[in-house]
């Protein structure tokens, strides 16, 4: 037991004394590391110190380089610097010098003009002088005053200038007549013989024939009630016993006339033809013939390409069927004048839709003057107004009957294509008494000129031939006088389409054998 114990305690004391060997060998190993690790960390350190050193010497003669350098380039510009203001400083001397110089010559030249102007107003004064005694001798010698003299060398300067300026002219007229009558010429038959439409008169009357004198009777009434109901309903004039066998329905306003013979035609069908009856079959009518009026309004806009307008344009439009203007039928008329005139607006170079639309609506206010007051050019502008139509619409409707000019290609080919529809032979019936009173005003404004002998109007007022004595006018002033007759002829007088105005001057000499 004890021996174990022993054994036990020197374990424990071996044990004891190899753990504290170990732990100063551990010490004696640690105390190497931490020598070894300080010596590198010095020459760690001395390594770096010498870089540093090596780096600052670089950085140092690269600045250095970089500051030679710049100082070479600023060197360099302080000296072209320095050379342009030298030269920049002799060119302002030189040009000082100049400035200098030309104010001594202006100087110079002024006080010589100051002389020559002293000089010339005392030149000016003798000239005066000399022209007012010049003046006093020649108003001696003549017997004039000054201004009797000049009033007298006007005249005369007057009288040779209306010569020459009459002679040039006639041969600038004649050299434009020449030019443009060709031209204008070809497009009138290139657009007129492309549209040929047909005439259309009209009458004041419509005649419906009779069967037999009940129907007669019928239509009167007892005591002639029915036919003054139909009188004062209709607003015509019926008339039976002027013709046999026969109704004559009279008026001077077509669409009442049509509506008339319309409802006389079909109370005739029917045969009941009494007050209450007739005005039933005059309301049916009657508005049948509205609703054709605005179909055949749609229908003429169609037939012309006219993209839109307003229903109450397009409602005169077919309106203008049943009015006529001197026997000539207002929609033939019109229809005529649209067709023409986008046919010559597109022969010159002109919008041929925009010309087509203002020839429909150029005497639209025809279809209004049975209902307001006016002329049918303000009616016609005033609707066109208010409905917006383009200017150019306007434009033709004032200048188709010479209230202004016209102000484009289309308004012109609309004043055009009226004078051709209107003015061709046949294509209107004019009153007797206005067609004599337009001859005599264009013959007396023929004969209130000085040098006419006579002027006879011909072919049926459309050309006036005017005779002037050759010792007073001229070949050349004739023509100045037919320009001058022509135009007040277009101030004065209205007509249709043109009248030819032909001076006649003729020189007869006569002499007698004895």
């Amino acid at each position: 037991m004890e021996y174990i114990i022993v054994g036990v305690v020197v374990a424990l004391l071996s044990s004891i004394m190899s753990i504290f060997v170990v732990r100063k060998i551990d010490k004696a190993k640690f105390q190497i590391f931490i020598e070894q690790a300080k010596a590198k960390a010095k020459v760690i350190e001395h390594e770096a110190e010498v870089a540093l050193k090596d780096a600052q010497l670089k950085a140092k003669t690269d600045c250095d380089r970089e500051f030679k350098s710049a100082r070479r380039e600023y060197d360099s510009m302080l000296a072209k610097i320095e050379k342009k203001e030298r030269e920049l400083n002799e060119h302002l001397e030189c040009e000082l010098k100049a400035i200098k110089k030309e104010k001594s010559e202006i100087s110079e030249k002024n006080k010589s003009l100051s002389t020559l102007k002293d000089g010339i107003e005392k030149q000016k004064k003798n000239y005066e002088e000399k022209t007012l005694e010049a003046i006093k001798i020649l108003e001696n010698a003549s017997g004039l005053t000054v201004d009797e003299a000049k009033e007298l060398m006007l005249q005369k300067v007057k009288e040779d200038s209306r010569a020459k300026i009459a002679s040039i002219f006639r041969k600038k007229y004649k050299v434009a007549e020449t030019n443009c009558k060709n031209e204008i010429n070809n497009m009138l038959s290139h657009a007129v013989t492309r549209y040929a439409g047909e005439f259309a008169a009209e009458r004041l009357i419509n005649n419906l024939p009779l069967n037999d004198e009940e129907t007669k009777g019928k239509i009167i009434g007892k005591e002639g009630r029915n036919i003054k109901a139909l009188e004062m309903l209709l607003g015509v004039d019926v008339i039976i016993d002027d013709t046999p066998n026969t109704i004559t329905i009279s008026s001077f306003n077509l669409y009442r006339r049509a509506v008339a013979t319309k409802t006389i035609k079909a109370l005739l069908e029917d045969g009941r033809i009494q007050p209450a009856r007739i005005e039933e079959i005059y309301k049916k009518v009657k508005l049948e013939f509205d609703k054709n009026i605005q179909k055949e309004g749609e229908d003429v806009i169609l037939e012309l390409g006219i993209k839109s307008m307003h229903p109450e344009l397009v409602k005169l439009v077919g309106k203008l069927r049943y009015r006529a203007s001197y026997g000539q039928n207002a929609l033939a008329h019109t229809l005529e004048v649209a067709h023409l005139s986008g046919l010559l607006a597109a022969q010159m170079g002109g919008d041929a839709i925009l010309a087509r639309r203002a020839g429909l609506l150029h005497d639209i206010g025809k279809a209004l003057t049975h209902d307001m007051p006016g002329s049918h050019v303000h009616l016609g502008a005033e609707i066109c107004r208010r409905y917006d139509e383009p200017d150019t619409v306007l434009n033709a409707i004032y200048a188709h009957h010479g209230h202004e000019e016209p102000i484009n290609v289309e308004s012109a080919s609309v004043c055009a294509a009226d004078a051709l529809s209107a003015a061709r032979p046949g294509a209107r019936r004019e009153v007797l008494e206005s067609f004599l009173k337009r001859v005599e005003e264009v013959e007396n404004i023929s004969t209130s000129k000085t040098g006419v002998l006579n002027a006879y109007a011909i072919n049926a007022g459309r050309e006036v031939r005017v005779i002037v004595q050759a010792e007073l006018v001229n070949d050349d002033e004739a023509v100045i006088l037919a320009t001058e007759i022509a135009q007040e002829i277009e101030e004065k007088v209205q007509y249709p389409g043109e009248i030819k105005v032909n001076v006649i001057r003729e020189l007869r000499a006569e002499s007698y054998a004895r």
